[in-house]
């Protein structure tokens, strides 16, 4: 039988894949690795994301604050971002090019699908 996991959110983010097997992983600097399935993260940002925007093909993204506040802007309509402070959620859609603007230091829990992506430099 196998055994519970310990997994420190701080450090780890966690796989879950497409036969619901979820794995732990590493967290590492830049966007997580994509793989066949979703990846959950629980992360700190004290600074908006050094590229130009991000996009998910494979699926609907979800973003819930933890703390601290954020702005999400969506191509499909920039003259309406939409700002997220603690207990809000979002879900940005599939294929929506969108990014993540740190208004005050921030904890997020993100499930992002994969395993297509892509970001603008």
């Amino acid at each position: 039988m196998p055994e519970i996991t310990p997994v420190d959110p701080e450090r780890e983010l966690f796989r879950i894949h497409p036969d619901r097997r979820i794995e732990p992983a590493e967290h590492r600097p830049g966007p997580p690795e994509r793989i066949d399935g979703h990846t959950l993260g629980i992360v700190r940002m004290a600074a908006s994301a050094p590229h130009g925007g991000e996009m998910h093909p494979d699926g609907d993204e979800i973003l819930y604050v933890i703390a601290g506040r954020v702005r999400v802007t969506g191509d499909s309509a920039p003259e309406s971002p939409l700002e997220l402070g603690p207990g809000q959620a979002c879900i940005v859609p599939a294929g929506e090019w969108h990014t993540v603007d740190v208004l005050e230091p921030v904890q997020l829990v993100h499930l992002t699908p994969g395993p297509g992506g892509a970001h603008r430099p």
